[in-house]
């Protein structure tokens, strides 16, 4: 566990430095947490408003996400292993195994962006039981939220802004920033700590919310889980993706054709009393439990592909998995709907994905 009082004294330049990743993941990667309308009257930063500044920040891309703009879709299998419905009456948690499709991205809204190993991965999950309730999950692979409310990503987006005549965010904003929110710093620690894999088959995925698993006799579990790769874990090249722009793209697509990509869904049990704050970790010693096996054993590109017009909502829940309460929860809800009906009226304007169905048909066949 992390402790505040271990933090050095940083200057304004080093803070900077030390939490511009952090800002990163806030302004560019997990932009879908944004803000409903009339959170924070009389400002009203709805989710119209939080979608412009995403185009301000990267670009207009039309006809494509606003955040995690970069992706391939893929479809697959999750075979429950029977443990999970002890605890949460959700069908799809019955021994058996279910379809899904999913979406394998970068984060950020910039879909052309070259790949770099630093870059925040994101998984997102559509659980397709038949005739049954559906799951929507989305993963990122960060250990941690770096800020606790709606309130504080917005006082960090403000933060960061760069500033018009250098190009970067103001130095001294960012410190007054860290000094009125002592948290941050601690959830910025542990992001900075987490391992950097060669590529996305060996990436952990973090869903990083709490939620609420209800059995079948009514208990309650806060629950958080995570994708914990088969594949052996191989630390990211410093060196970075080389001339490829889409090298770690093209090397998930290799390994696709080679044999299936799998994830353990791991659930980690917490108590009546942990915290719901998402940028704050449980004690290690909570229980897990293995739900079962996440397989992807087809990556189709995603012009055209099965996971295009879905929106990965996170409150999209079948019976037997709750809200937390997390309002940050509501929030990225509102901004995906937000986003796909603007893409929805703008496909005839878009560009190729940056990885095309040719592309993935010629890496497929290496």
């Amino acid at each position: 566990m992390f402790d505040d009082d271990r933090l050095p004294p940083l200057n304004a330049s080093a803070m900077v430095l030390r939490f511009g990743i952090i800002g990163a993941v806030l302004a560019c990667s997990v932009g879908a947490f944004a803000y409903t309308g009339g959170w924070l009257s009389p400002d009203r930063l709805t989710p119209a408003r939080i979608v412009a500044g995403f185009e301000q920040a990267s670009g207009s891309h039309p006809g494509f996400r606003r955040n995690h703009a970069k992706g391939l879709c893929a479809t697959g299998t999750f075979e429950s292993r029977g443990a999970a419905a002890q605890i949460s009456k959700a069908a799809l948690f019955a021994p058996g195994r279910v379809p899904l499709v999913a979406r394998v991205a970068f984060a950020g809204g910039m879909p052309f962006v070259q790949d770099t190993p630093a870059q925040v991965r994101s998984l997102a999950l559509r659980f397709l039981p038949e005739g049954r309730q559906e799951w929507r999950t989305g993963m990122i692979n960060i250990p941690v939220f770096p800020v606790t409310t709606v309130r504080d990503f917005y006082d960090q987006a403000q933060a960061m802004l760069p500033d018009p005549a250098t190009g970067k965010p103001d130095p001294a904003k960012m410190q007054a920033f860290v000094a009125s929110h002592p948290g941050f710093a601690a959830a910025g620690a542990l992001i900075g700590r987490r391992q950097i894999t060669s590529g996305f088959a060996d990436t952990t995925y973090n869903a990083i919310h709490t939620f609420r698993f209800v059995a079948a006799d009514g208990a309650v579990t806060p629950v958080r889980w995570s994708a914990v790769p088969l594949d052996p874990v191989v630390p990211a090249d410093a060196t970075g993706s080389g001339a490829d722009p889409n090298a770690l793209f093209d090397a998930l697509i290799a390994r696709a054709a080679s044999r299936p990509v799998q994830w353990r869904l791991m659930l980690t049990l917490g108590q009546p009393d942990d915290t719901i704050d998402p940028s704050k970790p449980w004690a290690p010693d909570r229980r897990q439990v293995e739900a079962g096996l996440v397989t992807l054993d087809r990556v189709v590109a995603e012009d055209g592909g099965p996971c295009t017009d879905v929106t990965y909502d996170p409150l999209v829940l079948p019976d037997g998995i709750e809200s937390s309460g997390d309002e940050i929860l509501a929030a990225r809800s509102s901004t995906y709907a937000r986003s796909l009906r603007l893409r929805d009226g703008e496909q005839g304007q878009k560009a190729r994905s940056a990885v095309t169905p040719r592309e993935v048909v010629g890496r497929g066949r290496q």
